[in-house]
């Protein structure tokens, strides 16, 4: 995923379908300079972690 579309999700209120390493997560914050995400599992919403932007995928 690039940086605009992550950002794009984070904005949007609808629920968009993102992945990161086949685990369904939410995106809590973009880091554009670091090109990293804040994100946690959709089971799971105390297990934050940063992870790099082009790892995170969108079902569409």
């Amino acid at each position: 995923m690039d940086l605009s579309r992550a950002n794009q999700i984070v904005e949007s209120p609808e629920k968009v379908k993102v992945f990161h390493q086949g685990v369904p997560v939410w995106i809590e914050a973009v880091d554009d300079g670091n090109q990293t995400a804040w994100v946690y599992p959709e089971n799971n919403p105390d297990d934050h972690k940063k992870v790099p932007v082009r790892e995170l995928e969108e079902q569409r």
